[in-house]
């Protein structure tokens, strides 16, 4: 039943469908357990010292998620998109979701390269790539999801650069003014330039 098939755990950008460059079988909420979601530099590379998602094993934590079930052709699409990441087979009983994996079918889990050196300005979280994650959030796990995620989300110190009329991320996703409040609320206390 799963031959061809694999699913692939998003826990950042990837939870919103609409940055997924392609079609895919399904998608559903999920959790991870024995990872942890945390921000970190971006590697050393030309623009903006963005700060991305990443995961690192922690077997006392977890995350929630987008759990996509695509065809195993569609793989190389996204090791592109995480480029500056490593693809990891996990153990489907560390995923919790309602609808069942086929069969047979590997699960993976994208975790920032850490051997990279990072850019040498401190990093900051792009609005623009906020927003994405967080509407991903708000849709799929509804407003508790989103708020699951900026609290197990470690590293949510660094600070925002407001860049909402002008996104640097290239898979920006325009959210509604409902939405830009309520993200602006839950990030009130994080320091904005």
């Amino acid at each position: 039943m799963g031959e061809g098939l694999v699913a692939w755990f998003g826990y950042g950008s990837l939870v919103n469908r609409a940055t997924i460059g392609w079609s895919y079988l399904e998608a559903h909420p999920a959790r991870l357990t024995g990872w942890r979601r945390h921000w970190r530099p971006r590697p050393d590379m030309p623009g903006f010292p963005a700060a991305l998602l990443s995961v690192a094993r922690d077997d006392k934590a977890g995350c929630d998620g987008l759990l996509v079930i695509d065809s195993a052709k569609n793989l190389p699409a996204l090791d592109r998109r995480e480029g500056r990441y490593h693809r990891r087979r996990i153990d489907s009983s560390s995923i919790t979701c309602a609808h069942a994996l086929p069969s047979g079918c590997p699960v993976y889990v994208y975790e920032a390269m850490s051997d990279l050196p990072v850019h040498r300005d401190p990093p900051r979280i792009l609005r623009s790539y906020l927003d994405v994650v967080m509407q991903g959030f708000l849709h799929m796990h509804g407003r508790a999801g989103l708020e699951r995620f900026m609290a197990e989300t470690s590293d949510f110190h660094l600070p925002i650069h407001e860049d909402r009329h002008a996104p640097v991320y290239p898979r920006h996703v325009p959210a509604d003014g409902k939405e830009h409040a309520l993200f602006d609320a839950l990030t009130a206390a994080i320091q904005r330039e």
